[in-house]
């Protein structure tokens, strides 16, 4: 694919595609220099796709990458700024702050004015920057100074100034698929120039394994085969009862305060709801594994059996506050069963929101309605002014008056007849 897309233009301001260093690590080593060699993400890539368009038009527009961590963002830019012939200037969040932003971007104001040319300017980790820090990329890319191409693994529209996203276009990457990693693993397992040059031998089975303990990331995948020639012998064979050891423990990627920990609750809650008692299991475990505090877990629990359960099973709200207090109790580990114990039983137990439909109408009517007086008849006549006034007047005790129910008003005059609760026909819940 020499001279097309990503082809072997190379960056006036240095090579996005240098070579790594052969001492460096195995993933660093394996980075694609060309499309040919990059492998997943074929709804940007693929021919007549978005990137492919882009750039066989030039690119003129700054980018934001946005995917989970091994899954090609950095490769992209560094593809992409090839291909651009532009003065490439690679960034990092977590290394820099504003003052290197003012000198950056000075340079690519001065490079413009003197040459004509725009700066590519590639930010890995976008978001590590707060939104003060961001704003000083704005006034370089409306003039055109520079294109911005930013890489970050959490979700722009939390992350990223609105004034910088609304500049730029975000293209989503995917975790690559099993196949992809496998590619990816076999051939660095078997590239003598860059790769492992046969170090130790692995059927695709074994390959298949490692790359689905690996979650659709590359650098893992390749971080676990480096470690697989550390620990074998010269063309010896990796056994299946080995790849754990090549694996090390499993890290589920997580961020307690990010988009994949309201992702991964949202995909609980909506299993509870949906009465799937195997994918609740398999989501709490996969929260709870991650290290999930528990006490959030449980919170999380006590709302679902009144938010979905409510008066269907009005014994779920038990077994939810029960849980909550086993957890505090035990801790972790062996506070676990009782979570799951809880939440395998709101799975199961019969549905119902309307309480919770209810109380969202009540809530309306108190935020819209002007706040009427308590009628008269329900107020209760503790002096005898009161009584004198109408305090109590005309009140009709249920327990002896069985028509109260029917007959007497309990909301105010001007929401008479206003109905909240709707149980159903059946049941009553």
């Amino acid at each position: 694919m020499s001279g097309g897309l990503f082809g072997d233009d190379r960056a006036p301001g240095g090579d996005p595609l240098e070579a790594a260093a052969a001492d460096a690590p195995l993933a660093e080593r394996m980075r694609p220099r060309s499309l040919e060699e990059y492998v997943g993400q074929e709804q940007l890539v693929g021919e007549g796709k978005i990137l492919w368009s882009l750039l066989e038009g030039g690119l003129a527009q700054s980018l934001i990458l946005w995917g989970p961590p091994g899954t090609g963002k950095t490769t992209l830019a560094r593809l992409i700024a090839a291909r651009s012939g532009l003065r490439f200037v690679p960034f990092s969040a977590v290394l820099s702050g504003v003052k290197e932003i003012r000198v950056v971007m000075a340079e690519a104001e001065v490079s413009r004015g003197r040459t004509g040319e725009r700066t590519l300017l590639f930010v890995d980790e976008i978001h590590r920057f707060n939104k003060a820090q961001q704003d000083a990329f704005l006034p370089y890319v409306e003039r055109g100074d520079i294109l911005l191409i930013g890489a970050t693994t959490e979700n722009p529209s939390f992350e990223v100034n609105s004034a910088l996203l609304s500049r730029v276009r975000t293209l989503v990457l995917e975790p690559l698929s099993v196949d992809d990693l496998v590619a990816l693993l076999r051939r660095a397992l078997e590239d003598s120039e860059r790769g492992l040059a046969a170090a130790f031998e692995a059927s695709d089975d074994i390959l298949r394994q490692i790359a689905n303990a690996c979650d659709g990331d590359a650098r893992r995948s390749l971080t676990a085969l480096e470690t697989g020639a550390a620990i074998l012998a010269p063309g010896e064979e990796l056994a299946p009862e080995r790849v754990a050891e090549v694996l090390q423990r499993k890290v589920l990627h997580y961020d307690k305060t990010g988009e994949e920990h309201y992702n991964l609750v949202s995909a609980l809650h909506k299993s509870i709801r949906n009465s799937d008692e195997n994918a609740t299991l398999y989501w709490l475990t996969r929260m709870m594994e991650a290290g999930e505090d528990g006490r959030y877990l449980a919170r999380r629990l006590i709302r679902m059996a009144s938010e979905d359960i409510g008066l269907a099973d009005p014994f779920a709200l038990r077994i939810a506050l029960d849980a909550a207090e086993a957890f505090h109790q035990l801790g972790y580990p062996e506070g676990k069963l009782a979570l799951v114990q809880c939440a395998v039983y709101l799975a199961r137990a019969r549905k119902s929101n309307a309480l919770y439909v209810a109380l969202g109408k009540a809530e309306k009517d108190v935020a819209q309605t002007a706040a009427d007086p308590v009628p008269l008849h329900l107020r209760n006549a503790s002096t005898r002014l009161m009584e004198d006034v109408g305090y109590g007047a005309g009140y009709r005790y249920a327990h002896d008056d069985p028509r109260a129910k029917e007959e007497m008003v309990c909301l105010p005059e001007s929401l008479a007849g206003r109905r909240y609760f709707k149980p159903r026909p059946s049941t009553g819940e």
